[in-house]
């Protein structure tokens, strides 16, 4: 069997194994009328948003493929729509799972703590099996096609839908996140602090557009994110065999073997999520993680000396050393999920330290919350360091006088293939946190019994560790993504095929100047989101007050707040501001490129990659760190809910919710859009 018939085989297999568990997640228990009426609620907004998000994304769509199409070629463009198109397929069936585990986990919480949590993530296991499934499917198949079709032109067109994949990333992050926190925002704003009710309290007229930003956000744009991580990560590893042993070499098609043994793991440890005696519910999800892990190593060794056997294949790393390099892939991945675990889960020390210093006022949460996000950078750039120096000595043959540079680079192109091959897993851990935190909403607006509570907040507070160290996992990995893809255009700038490449001289004031403009890149492209966030979240503070000023009732329960008017601010609000931060990417490379050459876009690229990196790592961190302060203390900590140390949580939580789920996410897709367009463009500067 080819490489590439497995790939598509293991890609199929993910695809039906999702359909199969989301169609097992539809059967179950939906609870009651009143249940289902507010579960229908949020079904409706988010589907309603992501039509018009997904309208509008069309319409730049074909912009794109026409000036694709003219400037680099046909096939080129039409990879770029099939990667939209597989991108926003992923979000959207990712959201619409999550829009209906999520009231049948709140009747699940009815049976228990297991029954709840197998529920949540198996909702959860749809969307990370559709997003590796349809990822390897579409690659696989496209590449088989592009081969044929396209001729010399195939890397182009690979080289599109990759760019086609991460336009759609940034677009559903940048809505999506502004679209959730500014609900979410507002509702916390005038809900907890002003009202004093809780959260998810069925008065509060933004309840339901808090609810429905949780799927349009954290599954639709997580799903479309990772996605696009995991598609770019296999095109830029693929892009680099091809530089450093050849077009025709297996080696280009060795990627794509990795993400296929690894959907097969990465199923087979969906079984093993299971709560223990101690009821540790991080543990259980972890179990799993590990399961999948060690299963997909043995895999790699495996698969790795049958693949040396073949005919044809380059003898560039023994077994063992294509083994040690997917390992450390596999110990990144462990590595970035236990640090973010630390600065964001409730157990440690950085969230308690915020928490404490709650009581003192809000200035000193706000003061702690940003210490943690920057300390939170330290360790995960370290294990990123150390992952891309041991795999580039094998590769290379060494550090200090390496034998084959090209060989360095390509095993931290395969080093971040086995950390993204985790990715169905990895999402699934993710996407469970959405569904609990609605389980949660649901269960609060349906006035179920307080036991039903005592089930879903558990769950949903894991839920805000696991979507911290997803974005973690992301981030990390499109740094070594994006690293791959800046080698590689390296190396087409300067026109080499299998050695050498363009050397950037700091002393070059162009070098310097694209240093400069792309450090600056994801500080503006984040400051955009955090003010669109802003401005969406201030229309809901000022309708929600609107209503309770006019709406009578509504405190006391007899009156009906109007939650579709909230509903549509967040929505004309996203979908109005994403324009400009999601055209960024897109235009800064064209623009220094055309203007400065390609000295300064290579500058851009690796100033982008290394800011980037950080302020993502920082706001994702430092956002998940405030929002489990506040949870710590709504546990009953420093005076509990409604307490001095209280109201100071929720005003960080305020600041730490667009850090996490809008600016910081969507700057991991941004860093790859401006490496992809500088790919793409480069052949046309010369």
């Amino acid at each position: 069997m080819s490489i590439v018939l497995f790939a598509f085989l293991c890609g199929a297999v993910g695809v039906i194994y999702a359909l199969v568990t989301a169609a097992w997640v539809s059967k179950q228990d939906a609870g009651s009328s009143r249940m289902q009426e507010i579960s229908n609620a949020v079904k409706e907004g988010a589907e309603a948003f992501l039509k018009r998000e997904y309208r509008t994304v069309a319409i730049v769509g074909i912009i794109l493929f026409i000036i694709l199409y003219a400037f680099i070629g046909l096939w080129t463009g039409i990879g770029f729509l099939i990667g939209a198109i597989g991108s926003a397929l992923a979000g959207y069936i990712g959201m619409m799972v999550s829009v209906r585990a999520n009231v049948r986990t709140a009747q699940a919480a009815h049976r228990g703590l297991q029954a709840a949590l197998g529920l949540a993530f198996k909702g959860g296991s749809v969307t990370g099996l559709m997003v590796v499934g349809l990822g390897l499917l579409v690659l696989s198949g496209y590449f088989e096609v592009a081969k044929t079709m396209a001729g010399t032109n195939m890397f182009s067109a690979l080289i599109g839908l990759g760019f086609g994949c991460s336009l759609m990333s940034v677009f559903a992050r940048i809505a999506g996140g502004i679209y959730t926190k500014a609900a979410d925002v507002g509702a916390d704003l005038v809900g907890k602090v002003e009202a004093g009710i809780p959260e998810d309290d069925p008065r509060n007229p933004a309840v339901i557009a808090d609810n429905v930003g949780d799927n349009v956000g954290d599954c639709a744009g997580m799903a479309a994110d990772l996605y696009e991580t995991y598609t770019v990560t296999l095109v830029a590893a693929m892009l680099l065999a091809k530089t450093a042993f050849g077009p025709d070499s297996p080696w280009v098609m060795f990627p794509m073997l990795l993400g296929g043994i690894s959907i097969i793991a990465s199923i087979i440890g969906t079984f093993f999520v299971k709560l223990g005696k101690s009821n540790y519910i991080m543990g259980a999800l972890y179990k799993g993680l590990a399961v999948s892990g060690i299963l997909a190593a043995i895999a790699f060794y495996i698969a790795s000396g049958k693949f040396l056997a073949m005919p044809g294949v380059q003898p560039a790393f023994t077994q063992m050393g294509v083994f040690t390099i997917a390992v450390i892939g596999l110990l990144l991945t462990g590595a970035i999920v236990l640090i973010t675990e630390y600065f964001t889960s409730k157990s440690f020390n950085p969230v308690k330290h915020i928490a404490a210093a709650s009581q003192t006022g809000h200035g000193t949460n706000v003061i702690a919350g940003l210490a943690v996000s920057m300390k939170s950078t330290g360790l995960p750039v370290m294990a990123i360091v150390g992952a891309i120096l041991w795999s580039f000595s094998i590769g290379a043959g060494g550090l200090t006088n390496p034998v084959n540079p090209l060989g360095g680079l390509f095993a931290i192109a395969l080093a971040a293939v086995a950390m993204l091959s985790m990715t169905g897993i990895v999402v699934a851990i993710d996407s469970y946190g959405p569904i609990t935190d609605n389980a949660g909403g649901i269960a609060e607006m349906a006035e179920l019994p307080e036991e039903v509570r005592n089930i879903t907040d558990p769950l949903d507070s894991v839920g805000n560790t696991t979507k911290a160290v997803t974005k973690g996992y992301a981030i990390g990995s499109a740094a070594l993504a994006a690293l791959v893809l800046f080698a590689e255009y390296s190396r087409t700038a300067a026109g080499a095929s299998t050695t050498g490449g363009m050397a950037f001289d700091l002393s070059n004031p162009k070098v310097l100047v694209g240093l400069f403009i792309g450090g600056l890149l994801p500080y503006y492209f984040g400051a955009l989101l955090m003010e669109a966030v802003g401005k969406a979240a201030g229309g809901v503070v000022d309708e929600v007050r609107r209503q309770f000023r006019e709406i009578k009732g509504i405190m006391e329960g007899t009156g009906r707040p109007e939650y579709g008017k909230c509903v549509d601010i967040v929505t004309k609000s996203a979908i109005k501001q994403m324009m400009l931060p999601a055209l960024i990417p897109v235009a800064a490379p064209v623009l220094v490129g055309v203007i400065l050459g390609t000295q300064a876009l290579g500058g851009m690229l690796i100033g982008a990659i290394i800011t980037g990196l950080f302020q993502a790592i920082a706001m994702t961190s430092g956002g998940g760190a405030w929002d489990n302060a506040k949870k710590f203390i709504e546990d009953g900590a420093y005076g509990g809910k409604k307490s001095d140390a209280h109201k100071a949580a929720v005003t960080g939580d305020t600041v730490g919710d667009p850090y996490k789920d809008t600016a910081g996410p969507a700057i991991n897709p941004m860093i790859k859009v401006v490496n992809i367009v500088a790919l793409l463009i480069v052949p046309l500067l010369h």
